[in-house]
């Protein structure tokens, strides 16, 4: 069964471990609706679900065809990301009159990775960094002509709500569960709605942010998404360079887009004195990966442009 990491936090009784997930999952959009499926091993084979089989209709007598779905296998190593945090025993005896200087440096790394893992949850290509895991933008391949890359341009264009419907109706198999983008796009729409005459529709979550939604999709903002896309030929060049955007639509869950982990999910290990300096080391640690099990669930806008 696939559970979110807040879900998955509340089965344990490290108060720690709870407080850090809390502290990651209210500040970020993916963190807070990604189910996870714990694996056991260091990886997951699975075939990705590519066409669906035909079906046509037949006279009496007619000889019948076959056809059968077609799929790509497809391998997600889990991969290992943490950070250890080291508290000096001096400071923590002296200055932790008026906050826990340890809870205030565990916090601090847990926003690091938190950080981290929505930098890699877009950005990720193990084929250039081994160490990663493969992001959103490779797994739905941006660099590629296809159904689920679609261009605002041959090189990049200007944002229409239009182009937001056609993102949406390119998830197969119910709408996406939530639209990721960079800051200035979350603008743009803003002003193009506004336009219009309109309002977003706004509502708030469990953790009392406000959300955002166009067409009943929540709105999420990545930080990590760049403005310095570089598009050409309908396709995206390079990350770096440019004036475009992405905008990706997602379908989270089992059998759409979801989180890989081992079992336990995320811990937090309270190292222990070390030898070589009078200081206590805690270790935030994560194996983890991303599978994206059916390519109708997730589309990328690309070529958005203020």
């Amino acid at each position: 069964m696939a559970l979110t990491l807040a879900e998955a936090a509340k089965l344990s009784n490290d108060m720690l471990l709870q407080g850090v997930v809390e502290t990651i999952v209210k500040d970020s959009p993916v963190l807070r609706e990604l189910p996870f499926v714990e694996i056991v091993g260091n990886g997951l084979t699975y075939n990705q679900e590519k066409t669906l089989p035909t079906i046509d209709f037949y006279d009496v007598g007619d000889t019948w065809s076959e056809s059968t779905p077609t799929f790509e296998q497809k391998t997600a190593n889990l991969k290992i990301m943490g950070g250890d945090a080291d508290v000096d025993n001096f400071l923590k005896a002296t200055r932790s009159n008026l906050q826990d200087l340890e809870a205030a440096v565990v916090e601090l790394k847990a926003k690091a990775l938190k950080d981290k893992f929505e930098d890699i949850f877009i950005y990720g290509d193990a084929t250039a960094n081994p160490k990663q895991y493969d992001g959103l933008r490779k797994l739905i391949d941006t660099t590629t002509a296809g159904s689920q890359v679609i261009a605002a341009g041959a090189s990049g264009a200007t944002l229409t709500l239009s182009m937001l419907d056609e993102l949406i109706d390119a998830v197969k198999g119910g709408k996406p569960d939530i639209l990721l983008m960079s800051r200035r796009s979350r603008r743009k729409i803003n002003a193009l709605v506004r336009a219009s005459g309109g309002l977003m529709e706004t509502d708030r979550d469990k953790w009392g942010n406000f959300v955002q939604f166009w067409d009943g999709v929540a709105i999420g903002v990545n930080d990590w998404i760049l403005d310095t896309h570089v598009v050409s030929g309908s396709v995206e060049t390079a990350t770096s360079g440019g004036t475009s955007s992405a905008i990706y639509a997602v379908q989270l869950g089992e059998g759409a887009l979801c989180g890989l982990t081992s079992p336990g999910q995320l811990t937090v290990e309270p190292i222990g004195s070390l030898e070589t300096k009078d200081a206590t080391r805690t270790r935030i640690k994560w194996y983890v990966s991303l599978a994206l099990f059916a390519s109708v669930k997730a589309a990328a806008l690309i070529g958005v442009q203020d």
